[in-house]
């Protein structure tokens, strides 16, 4: 496979940060960075978030940066936790929980909506808060609604604190597979078949929704994916293979999201693309393949996660092949303005042509996830792919643009 247009492996350059502007502080002498790492949040997605940051404090250099874990509970209590990358692991097919890890005196951690005060505080009921001093970059981990789908990024927008990854819009459409479907179809780029029910539509006539379902299926064929509209890590989908299987399917679906998509069944190879912002614009990253899970109906979350299902990187393509799936990638993260990073999800078609599924603003960051492994393909290691996105969150400001 050509290498032709990969980035090669970036300069780190974190030791050159400085000092926060705007924070209406001063020091005589440099300090490091600091990174307040986030995760875990309200969604089904709680304890991958978990895992993911733990790979990625990691991989943080404590000498360039002073990290500052923060954890969100499932029931959306904001805690310092212990700096313990190592608990937060899956042991013994059992994902980690913030309550594990947040210190059993922490108290409730707040950031200020003021642009010009960067502090963290903590506070408990009837004690004077204590004031943890400022934050330089966020590091949000989140997957899911609360987190990965902007409500977070609109939190630090007003906050004024940079932050990784996508902004608020682009986080919004890469959480919701009805509109990032439209995003996509309204720039050119090719996606499968889908039908989108919504809660109004469900509540007041489910017939009417199951009869466009069946006309659906009656057209495209079985088998059948119900998924949840926002969400992610194959959470609350089930591949269904006759009418007998569809409400069981649904109310899965509902569980998690009362919005759902159907999709049909797209026959092909499964075809993954990282794309990564650099000081010339977004690049694309060798694609992987993600071969048939013979374990699995399909790749859900315990392929991923749990049973650690391996994927093909780089991806047996020719170089057409390739060239062209890198080149959708950077489309798609351009046409829903995403920044930072973007893992971009496709089907290689029968007929040689490629679709695409989704992107994931914020994907799975392990040193075994699909993005960081096309990643360390291409040139770029794991503690190098963290400092550039911090790097470049520091460079970039808050608002507008």
């Amino acid at each position: 496979m050509s290498s032709e247009n990969l980035p090669q492996s970036p300069e780190s350059t974190a030791g050159a940060a400085q000092s926060p502007a705007g924070s209406g502080r001063s020091s005589e002498r440099p300090r490091k960075p600091r990174v307040a790492v986030v995760f875990g949040g309200r969604s089904s997605e709680h304890g991958i978030s978990v895992v993911t940051a733990g790979a990625v404090m990691s991989a943080l250099d404590r000498s360039t940066y002073d990290v500052l874990p923060i954890g969100i509970t499932k029931d959306g209590r904001w805690a310092l936790t212990a700096d313990d990358p190592a608990r937060m692991a899956i042991t013994d097919r059992r994902v980690p929980d913030v309550d594990e890890l947040a210190e059993p005196a922490g108290g409730a951690v707040t950031l200020s909506v003021d642009p010009g005060n960067r502090d963290v505080v903590v506070g408990e009921p009837g004690s004077v808060p204590t004031v943890l001093g400022e934050v330089d970059v966020v590091f949000p981990m989140l997957h899911g609604p609360y987190g990965e789908d902007g409500t977070l990024q609109g939190l630090l927008e007003l906050s004024g604190v940079p932050y990784v990854g996508a902004g608020v819009l682009a986080s919004a459409i890469g959480q919701d597979k009805e509109y990032m479907k439209r995003v996509f179809t309204s720039f050119g780029l090719p996606v499968g078949p889908y039908e989108v029910v919504r809660p109004r539509e469900w509540e007041s006539d489910r017939p009417a929704a199951r009869k466009r379902i069946m006309e659906f299926a009656a057209e495209h064929g079985w088998p059948l994916f119900v998924k949840p509209a926002r969400g992610g890590s194959s959470m609350g989908i089930t591949k269904v293979e006759d009418a007998a299987g569809l409400d069981e399917a649904i109310e899965e679906a509902r569980r998690h999201d009362p919005k759902f998509l159907v999709e049909s069944l797209l026959r092909g190879r499964e075809i993954e693309c990282g794309v990564l912002e650099f000081e010339d614009g977004p690049r694309a990253s060798v694609p992987a393949e993600i071969p048939p899970v013979t374990s699995h109906d399909f790749y859900d979350f315990e392929a991923k996660y749990i049973d650690s299902a391996a994927g093909l990187v780089p991806a047996p393509l020719t170089e057409e092949q390739t060239a062209e799936v890198r080149r959708l990638a950077v489309d798609a993260f351009e046409a829903a303005s995403c920044e930072g990073l973007v893992r971009a999800d496709f089907f290689l078609a029968e007929d040689g042509t490629f679709v695409i599924n989704e992107i994931n603003t914020m994907p799975g960051f392990t040193p075994i996830s699909m993005y960081p492994r096309m990643w360390q393909e291409s040139g770029v290691s794991y503690p190098e792919l963290v400092d550039r996105l911090i790097q470049a969150a520091l460079n970039r400001s808050t608002g507008l643009r």
